[in-house]
């Protein structure tokens, strides 16, 4: 049990005894020092995440020919391929800047609504940051197949050649597998961001009621 849950046990303990009531006042410090520790915690994950993105994506690019060539060919051609990981990584960025501000906020607030408030913005920070990424791969894969079937000459000839049968288990077995990785997309951002998310919603729980 943490040391809020101590607290918050104590106070419902002696708040029947009138010498020893403890005021709201005592509980939002640990509140607000609380929720800037998780603030600043999802800072420090997305700035990790943007690190892991660029080598993941630009040192490869750049290291291999094979790879690069292989690229483009999937995606038709290098600019699809530029443009789509600038846009992912520009909003990596933006999404930083925003964690960033949210820290900033909450560590300077000095009441409950405003702390509140700035919880309430990073929630909404968070959420549109996933589904922008499970849109982003869901392009970005969807893209991929439609260049690598109509573009690539071995996969093309193949399609070519298929009856309207294997063409559509074919096309079922693509639909099933991107599923599945977007699923397992959104499994690795839930396990990311989906604890300390819960423990900020907790915690805007508590002020909600300390504003009743």
């Amino acid at each position: 049990m943490d040391e809020l849950e101590l607290l918050k046990k104590d106070w419902q303990a002696n708040s029947k005894q009138t010498d020893q009531h403890i005021s709201s006042e005592a509980i939002y410090p640990m509140m607000h020092k609380k929720s800037s520790s998780i603030v600043k915690t999802l800072f420090y994950i997305s700035i990790a995440e943007l690190v892991f993105w660029l080598i993941l994506n630009l040192y490869p690019y750049f290291a291999s020919e094979k790879y690069r060539q292989d690229l483009e060919m999937m995606y038709g051609n290098s600019t699809t391929l530029i443009v789509l990981t600038l846009i992912s990584i520009i909003v990596i960025i933006v999404f930083v800047y925003l964690l960033y501000k949210a820290h900033k906020s909450i560590s300077v607030t000095d009441n409950a609504k405003k702390l509140m408030e700035s919880i309430l913005k990073t929630r909404k920070i968070i959420k549109y940051y996933v589904v922008f990424n499970l849109v982003m791969a869901f392009v970005t894969i969807t893209m991929g197949m439609y260049f690598t079937m109509n573009y690539n000459p071995e996969v093309s000839t193949q399609f070519a050649h298929m009856s309207s049968k294997q063409m559509f288990i074919s096309m079922l077995i693509m639909t099933v597998g991107v599923a599945i990785f977007l699923l397992v997309f959104w499994l690795f951002y839930r396990l990311i961001y989906g604890i300390l998310l819960k423990r900020l919603n907790r915690n805007y729980k508590e002020l909600k009621k300390l504003e009743v």
